[in-house]
């Protein structure tokens, strides 16, 4: 059985797309911030982007419609355990299988490298028990860069058979988020930009970061030049400045919405830190709730 890497390239996909066991998942999803105040962030499914094109043998995994809790609050929570199981092995994934998941990229409006959305998908299958699961770097973008084919042809898989559990420490809630700030064996990683970071837009109800965490922009992690990640010497770099990697720390990240903070504990994984949970309601609830701190500026 394939165990794989958590990152893998175009080449060794390309390789692998006749593999039985391989589970392929485009992920893609559409958010589009607005560039003005007072506009409201636009969210959307891939799926007709995935009829016009995907990698072949890919099904669609839609993480707007089937992998988010369409009853909660915010947009792109976890879904249930059982809605999770049920969608995951309609896709095909349980045993002996292995999976590669890729997107066409973080924002519609802007060409920000971060493969988030596969991240997210990569992760709640981390948090349901699932390990063996790969990001494509640079995902459908590099793909064709680097001359691979796409297709419109849909394929399926025979149906998975998901047993494995729930990991719960994977995530953390609102609650747990208050007690981390003032504990020094927690790292709390932001991962939006600098000016949401130090509360210079109106994204979110109020501005600014929840007090003592560090700011690590998801958009940084990749070399805009290749399209690739940074090598670990660079990545280690960026991260060493925050604590993150200390092995007697836990680490917890978060961004707007549970997205791009998943993104930031792959490359946290992929360093060797492995104590990362995901505060999944992120800054849309932390900012609704007027009891949460909140700071602005650079302390």
């Amino acid at each position: 059985m394939t165990t794989v890497p958590l990152i893998v390239d175009s080449s060794w996909l390309y390789e692998r797309l006749d593999d039985p066991n391989l589970r392929l998942l485009d992920a893609t999803t559409f958010l589009s911030i607005p560039n003005k105040d007072g506009e409201t962030p636009s969210l959307w499914s891939g799926q007709d982007a995935f009829n016009e094109e995907h990698i072949p043998g890919a099904v669609f995994a839609d993480m707007l419609n089937n992998f988010s809790d369409r009853n909660a609050p915010f947009p792109m929570t976890i879904p249930s355990r059982e809605q999770f199981v049920e969608e995951i092995e309609k896709l095909g994934v349980g045993e002996d299988t292995y999976v590669v998941i890729y997107d066409r990229g973080a924002l519609a409006n802007a060409d920000v490298i971060a493969s988030y959305w596969a991240s997210r998908l990569r992760w709640q299958l981390k948090y349901e028990g699932f390990d063996n699961v790969a990001i494509l770097d640079g995902g459908l973008v590099k793909w064709k860069l680097d001359g691979y084919p796409t297709t419109t042809e849909k394929t399926s898989y025979p149906r998975g058979k998901f047993n494995f559990s729930r990991r719960p420490k994977l995530v953390v809630n609102k609650e747990q988020v208050r007690e981390a700030i003032d504990n020094d064996s927690v790292v709390l990683i932001n991962s939006l930009s600098p000016a949401d970071f130090y509360g210079e837009t109106n994204t979110y109800p109020r501005k600014g970061h929840i007090p003592t965490s560090k700011n690590v922009f998801f958009g940084s992690l990749s070399n805009p030049e290749t399209r690739l990640l940074w090598d670990d010497e660079k990545l280690t770099e960026i991260f060493s400045k925050t604590g993150a990697l200390d092995s007697d720390k836990s680490v917890i990240t978060y961004c707007g919405g549970g997205i791009a903070a998943t993104w930031t504990a792959l490359i946290l994984n992929k360093l060797g830190q492995e104590n990362v949970a995901i505060y999944d309601g992120s800054m849309n609830e932390w900012a609704a709730d007027p009891s949460c701190p909140l700071v602005t500026g650079k302390e």
